[in-house]
């Protein structure tokens, strides 16, 4: 955790020496999100579930035709159910994704744009949950990276539209699955929460 907090520093510090004639811009971004959990082992299963995210963005145009960087603060809350169950999976976590992006101009109005980079994730949730009493335990990484990649539409300068998917490097989590004495009887099952976003920000 150390390690990726470190580097969310530097690259916020970078992004502070933006040159001055760089175009800033401070908004509001939220949205909703679908989860695709997976699991290293087929001992249960999980159904999506739609998730929200909430948050401050800021948005730099480079002085460099088309190119520019976006990164928010985003208050992200995710679950999975498991299937032939009502126990639920979730994560709660501030996410701090930074974008290198690029805008295509059409005209005055609108401006469509993709966007690609890292994310760093820290879990503010509830870490350690008991899903299936005696049986089966769920802790999940205290942080974690993930990649994004998207498109969406910029709407008079201001208006944001966009879809990306969210993709974890290395596990989300570790469940550990138990026999009726307590003795493990599949080990450990490693899970991953990858998800589609769908976001609205509003930039002032």
């Amino acid at each position: 955790m150390r390690k990726l907090f470190t580097l969310a520093v530097v690259i916020a510090a970078t992004l502070v020496a933006i040159p001055a004639q760089a175009q800033f811009k401070f908004g509001l971004k939220g949205g909703l999100n679908i989860t695709d959990m997976s699991f290293s082992s087929d001992v249960f299963e999980s159904s999506n579930r739609a998730g929200f995210f909430i948050g401050p963005t800021v948005k730099f145009t480079l002085p460099i035709v088309g190119l520019g960087i976006d990164a928010s603060a985003l208050y992200d809350q995710r679950e999975a159910k498991l299937k032939g169950s009502d126990k639920k999976l979730k994560q709660q976590a501030i996410n701090i994704p930074i974008n290198l992006r690029y805008d295509i101009g059409l005209g005055s109005l609108a401006a469509v744009y993709l966007a690609a980079g890292p994310q760093f994730g820290f879990n503010v949730g509830d870490k350690h949950q008991n899903l299936v009493k005696d049986a089966l335990d769920w802790r999940l990484n205290t942080s974690n990276f993930s990649v994004n990649v998207g498109a969406g539409v910029m709407l008079l300068s201001h208006l944001q539209v966009g879809a990306n998917y969210n993709i974890v490097c290395g596990k989300t989590g570790e469940a550990t699955v138990l026999n009726t004495v307590g003795n493990l009887a599949k080990g450990v099952v490693r899970g991953r929460t990858n998800s589609w976003q769908v976001s609205l920000a509003y930039y002032f």
